[in-house]
């Protein structure tokens, strides 16, 4: 009796007559969101806590739903704190955006060039800034009440947008992947 590893017509004979499958598209999906959630995190830490200085961090401690003490950013204290949670934050953000820069790498070991030029990239990169958008701005803004996009009057409106840009982000990322050809 023959053994099916060995000659004599066993299920190894038969996968060598097929021709060899066609390799397994790279996925991008994981470090297109990844990059996305970091440089999403970068804009808002850039644009919203720096240089329109809309929020840090703990700008809305004291009314926030945590309990925590009031760090006003209007203070010297206040704003050495902001900064060291702006800080954390921002550490997040480029250790996401680090962990897809090295994913990305691992995975595509040809036709780089083309994959960062592929809408399916790019549109991994909007679904995950929205990501980024609706989990930061679901937890910060409205369970935890830490900060907010920008306090005072319309302080919901201001709130509900962000998160609004993340659902369109996100919807736009995913439409752009459907549609495009695969980067690989």
């Amino acid at each position: 009796m023959s053994h099916p590893d060995h000659a004599g017509g066993g299920a190894a004979d038969v996968a060598a007559d097929r021709p060899p499958l066609p390799p397994r598209p790279v996925s991008i999906r994981l470090p297109g969101v990844l990059l996305g959630i970091g440089l999403g995190g970068f804009l808002d830490g850039i644009l919203l806590h720096q240089l329109l200085q809309w929020h840090h961090m703990l700008s809305s401690s004291g009314r926030d739903r945590l309990g925590l003490d009031v760090y006003d950013p209007a203070t010297v204290p206040g704003l050495q704190m902001n900064t060291v949670w702006d800080g954390i934050f921002h550490t997040t953000t480029w250790l996401c955006t680090l962990a897809g820069l090295g994913i990305l790498y691992a995975r595509v070991s040809r036709e780089r060039r083309a994959v960062w030029g592929s809408r399916v990239l790019w549109g991994w990169v909007l679904f995950g800034w929205g990501l980024f958008n609706l989990v930061e701005g679901t937890v910060n803004h409205h369970l935890l009440g830490i900060h907010h996009v920008r306090s005072g009057p319309n302080e919901l409106a201001w709130d509900l947008g962000f998160l609004a840009l993340g659902a369109a982000l996100m919807s736009i990322g995913w439409g752009m992947t459907r549609r495009a050809r695969p980067a690989l």
